[in-house]
């Protein structure tokens, strides 16, 4: 058995290791071990997991394993370790990966910080690799540096959306039953075909349900049903709830699991959890002001305007930003109305590199720079809003990618009309609006539709793009290129390199 990084043992944190931001984790662990306590009766290490990922990938139709497949460039495992390492009363995570897959794992788990791990040997099927992971749980067996728990979870290393209710469900009712297992109900129908492949009979779908992934078993049901397993059940069974009551006689409880529970089998599933992650961390966005204003003030004007079209929206002067970063909040607005250097701007992405945040995902900053265009000559404080780029580039070496917005505008304009230009083109740059309304009421299509994958860039001439004002219409068109950004990876496009826009009012 081989263990992941030191300290693998000890209490669970989410994601990375958030240097001194530990508050409204704990308040949640602190809840859930609560809950935990007093629905299931047990003691927080009394949980461990065991997750067999020593599949080849075959119905993928890849070279690289299914759970090391890269999404949004990070492998697939990752994150369902992380969606387990949350779940802070789980105190050891057992993975099976083949012996020439076992440097990847160690490297994965140390890239992504993963705490609690630790590394067996797969065997050549998944109930031998499940196996070896209850080994190295149990006390008869000789090397055993871990200690059995109470209850043992079982979950694929390729469905990375297990929430902790579900955990939490399945593990009670194991601790009730003896096992427990995930459901959910059918969504086609299953026939049996005759040896001359007519149809001989089908289900009746609403009496079955689909078998799905976590269960959870009282650790010595588990481990005396593979002790006492034929090789034949060992070599061709799949269903771990079966052999609990084939060879312990136990009949396994079964919750109802929710849809996120589906496993990644084909390469079209590699786009569908992708778009799911993306979305989960596109819909929270934080708003950075430089200052303390009146609700006329851009920052609260672009709260109300966000709020419109995002479920979780957050404006602070800066005060409680340490705790909306634990909070593992992915976008950020930073509005720079004071003065157009930003040193806002940099305050933010110091904590967020502090942090570690981006260790797991892509973080993403717009930097918003208003000047009056009555009072200060443009070209008086371009020299220090461009100075940017270069922290831009080392930024984007640690995974958080910032863009840049200048809204060029006169003292007389209301605040509330300048943060109609600002909503307009920050939504547009994150991808968060709806297609650009062109002159005339058309709607803009191919190259012009905000879209996770569709952006606008500077022209070859380097000369500044002319957005559109509050009316929708667009300005100096022979001024505009726009283009798809083909030259970044795909696992990222959703996403902006740094660039200043410049927008007028």
């Amino acid at each position: 058995m081989e263990l992941g990084p030191p300290g693998g043992s000890g209490p669970a944190e989410p994601g990375p290791r958030l240097r001194g931001l530990r508050g409204a984790d704990a308040a949640a662990s602190a809840s859930s071990l609560s809950r935990f306590g007093a629905e299931a009766g047990c003691r927080a290490s009394a949980v461990a997991a065991v997750l067999p990922a020593g599949g080849s990938g075959e119905r993928m139709g890849v070279p690289t394993p299914k759970q090391f497949c890269p999404i949004l460039e990070r492998p697939l495992i990752s994150y369902t370790l992380q969606a387990l390492e949350r779940v802070s009363w789980i105190k050891d995570i057992i993975v099976a990966v083949t012996r020439e897959n076992m440097e990847t794992m160690k490297g994965i788990i140390q890239r992504y910080q993963h705490k609690r791990i630790s590394l067996v040997e797969a065997g050549v099927t998944r109930h031998r690799s499940i196996f070896n992971g209850l080994k190295a749980l149990a006390e008869d067996q000789p090397n055993c540096r871990l200690s059995k728990p109470e209850v043992v979870i079982i979950h694929d290393a390729v469905r990375p959306f297990v929430e902790e209710d579900v955990l939490l469900k399945v593990v009670t009712a194991a601790q009730e039953h003896g096992a427990s297992g995930a459901i959910r109900p059918l969504v086609s129908t299953v026939i049996s075909p005759s040896a001359d492949s007519c149809l001989d009979h089908s289900l009746e779908r609403a009496r079955y349900r689909a078998s799905e992934m976590p269960q959870a078993f009282l650790f010595d049901v588990i481990y005396d049903a593979y002790q006492q397993c034929s090789d034949y059940d060992l070599e061709f069974g799949t269903e771990c709830l079966h052999l609990a009551l084939k060879y312990s006689h136990i009949k396994a409880k079964l919750v109802e699991g929710s849809p996120d529970l589906w496993k990644v089998t084909y390469k079209r599933d590699l786009y569908a959890a992708e778009s799911i992650i993306k979305e989960r961390i596109s819909q929270k966005v934080c708003v950075v002001m430089d200052t303390k204003e009146d609700e006329e003030h851009v920052g609260h004007c672009l709260e109300e305007m966000l709020k419109t079209e995002l479920n979780h929206v957050k404006v602070t002067s800066g005060q409680d930003l340490q705790q909306i970063i634990l909070e593992q909040c992915y976008n950020f607005v930073c509005v720079n109305v004071m003065t157009s250097d930003f040193e806002e701007t940099q305050r933010l992405l110091n904590m967020v590199e502090e942090s570690n945040l981006s260790i797991l995902y892509p973080v993403v900053v717009i930097s918003v720079h208003f000047l009056d265009y009555e009072s200060v000559p443009l070209g008086q404080k371009m020299e220090k809003v461009m100075q940017i780029r270069e922290f831009a580039k080392e930024a984007k070496k640690r995974n958080i990618l910032l863009s840049g917005l200048l809204i060029y505008f006169p003292q007389a304009r209301s605040p509330r009309i300048t943060c109609h230009t600002a909503w307009s083109s920050v939504s547009t740059l994150r991808g968060w609006s709806r297609p650009l309304q062109l002159p005339g009421g058309t709607e803009a299509t191919g190259k012009f539709k905000a879209r996770h994958h569709h952006y606008f860039c500077l022209n070859q001439r380097k000369k500044f793009w002319t957005h559109w004002s509050t009316t929708g219409s667009i300005k100096n068109m022979e001024e505009i290129t726009c283009c798809v950004l083909r030259n970044i990876p795909q696992s990222i496009s959703f996403v902006l390199p740094y660039k200043l826009y410049m927008v007028e009012c």
